[in-house]
Parts: C-alpha cells; structure tokens; sequence
C-alpha cells in the first residue's frame, strides 16, 4: 500500500519525535504529502467562562499555542529539507478526538502517533490518547513506541 497524505501528531515528548522520523521515512518512500498536528488540549470541565475571568489560565493557552507554533514549524523544516509537501495545523479540544478530526478534515489515509507505553493506574487515571485514536479512527494507525 502506498500512502498519498499522513497525518502525524505531535507532542512535547521524545516519543513525538520519534513519530515525525517514521513519518518523514514513510513520506519519502511513498511520496506522501505529510500534516503534522498539534493539539491544545482544552479541559472539558470547564467553562469557558472561567477561561474569560482568569488570565493566568488564558495566558497558559496563549502560552501553548505560541509553543505549538514554533514546535510545528521547526518540524516542518524537516520535511522541506527532504522536498516533501508538508502543512501543519493546531486543533483545540481533546487530543484524541482532535486527531480523528483533523485526519478525516484533510483527508488522511494514514495517521502517525507515538504511544508513551503507559500501564496499569498511570493509563487509567490519564488516559490513553493512542488507545482513543486506535479504537475510534477509520484510518489505519501507526503507533511508535518507546
């Protein structure tokens, strides 16, 4: 199977990282136009008139997204190097319902992510954001391990 557009979620994590070399590897190989995603999470439990009466908290995302930028396009440069047509984009919301979207949105056939390996109460109590995208995603899913 040869892969025409991937998706490649990113994060701060080494493990993130890792994700953007299979895909910049899969990219070359296959000739695929790459989105490289970053998601600012935003805590569903709260109301977005909290966010408006507390700047510290809407200094925090502005914080965030100014990272995610930056993060974002340094990696974009290594696609660019290599001449791979890359686009890169920030959703809000939860991770993995933002991944899902963003796939579908520009019409993935193939997503990228990396998985932190976490078990037993870390994974209950936090969650699993691969776990998520895995269960729910119609696209196949590639996930980098540790």
């Amino acid at each position: 199977m040869s892969y025409q557009n991937i998706l490649v979620a990113v994060d701060d994590s080494p493990i993130s990282y890792a994700a953007v070399e299979h895909a910049l590897s899969l990219a070359k190989l296959s000739g695929a136009k790459v989105t490289v995603l970053s998601v600012v999470a935003v805590d569903p439990y709260v109301g977005v008139d909290f966010y408006q009466v507390a700047p510290a908290i809407t200094e925090h995302f502005m914080q965030a997204e100014a990272h995610a930028k930056t993060q974002l396009q340094d990696i974009a440069q290594s696609f660019t190097r290599d001449g791979i047509q890359v686009t890169t984009k920030i959703h809000h919301g939860p991770a993995s319902e933002g991944i899902i979207f963003v796939a579908e949105e520009v019409g993935a056939d193939l997503i990228i992510m990396g998985s932190h390996g976490r078990t037993g109460v870390k994974r209950l109590l936090l969650g699993s954001v691969a776990r998520a995208v895995l269960t729910e995603s119609h696209i196949p899913v590639l996930i980098v391990k540790q």
